[in-house]
């Protein structure tokens, strides 16, 4: 059990690392195609990833679909929900202004699992999750980023979105118990792909332009940031984080979410030679004290996986 633990540790850093770099090429991506385009590129790539794995035996997955009606709730929240209100929210939401929101996401993980899994946090935890959290707001504050509820619709989108990832994140801590991880990766990814490609078909039908749609394909940047894209920041993230899951509390999982600011400040400053302040140090610290806090004192109850097959 211990075993599964630090491993599961061990993928949470990893996952977070992913989610951080993914910034990166989702913004050279949406340079070159609109936001539902990129979602639907990348969630084909991940849906194919899966499906070769499965087709050449390198993964197994058990696919009943009378069974699979119990994770519809869970794809509805992520991916459906989570990537469709965070785009249209950021349409109309500066990036900076999200990333105070998305901040958040460790706190309402925490209230939703104390309410719907009954998960004990000790006070120590509530306030290393706090202190995580103000680490994330601290860094975009000193960047001279708000929030202003003028544009409460934008506002609004990006709230919706952000209780979709912690009920998503909550959800899969229940149905952890049923299905293994890798069935609700493959699940997750299928409605993500056959959901987004409806989506950006229907739209480009709509405005005539169904002959654009894969002009971006002919640049190597946007096929590279597809590839990541889909391959890590979708089908690996979503297999680690139903591990992860499987193993630790939603409250300790979310926490972890906040270390990929740290990743996309370190990257923008390597890779796109964005200044670096002491604020960044200073809000980074907080970040990991907050995860480290939240994880070393732990008094959650740990579900045991149910020797029950699905059904």
């Amino acid at each position: 059990m211990k075993n599964g633990v630090y491993l599961a540790y061990i993928f949470a850093i990893t996952n977070a690392l992913i989610v951080g770099l993914s910034f990166l090429f989702t913004k050279t991506a949406v340079n070159e195609s609109n936001p539902i385009d990129t979602l639907a590129f990348r969630f084909t790539v991940a849906f194919i990833t899966i499906s070769l794995l499965i087709i050449f035996k390198v993964v197994k997955v058990n696919i009943r679909i009378k069974s699979y009606y119990k994770l519809i709730p869970l794809t509805i929240l992520y991916p459906t929900f989570f990537f469709s209100f965070q785009a249209f929210g950021l349409q109309s939401v500066p990036s900076s202004e999200a990333g105070i929101l998305f901040a958040t996401i460790p706190i309402l993980t925490t209230i939703l699992a104390s309410v719907f899994l009954k998960e004990r946090t000790s006070i120590i935890q509530k306030i290393c999750i706090i202190i995580s959290v103000l680490g994330v707001i601290y860094i975009f504050i000193m960047k001279g980023s708000t929030i202003s509820f003028s544009n409460w619709l934008g506002t609004l989108l990006l709230v919706i979105s952000c209780l979709s990832l912690s009920g998503y994140t909550v959800l899969t801590r229940s149905l952890i118990q049923t299905f293994k991880p890798m069935e609700i990766t493959f699940f997750m990814l299928g409605v993500g792909f056959v959901f987004f490609n409806i989506a950006a078909f229907l739209t480009h039908i709509s405005n005539q332009s169904l002959q654009s749609m894969f002009v971006p394909w002919t640049n190597l940047r946007f096929v590279v940031s597809i590839l990541f894209l889909g391959v890590l920041a979708s089908f690996i993230t979503s297999l680690l984080s139903n591990f992860i899951l499987s193993k630790i509390s939603a409250s300790q999982m979310s926490v972890f979410s906040n270390m990929s600011t740290i990743v996309s400040i370190g990257a923008g400053g390597i890779i796109l030679n964005e200044d670096i302040f002491i604020y960044h140090f200073i809000g980074s610290f907080l970040i990991i004290m907050g995860v480290i806090g939240t994880n070393l004192f732990k008094d959650t109850v740990i579900f045991k996986r149910s020797t029950t097959t699905n059904e």
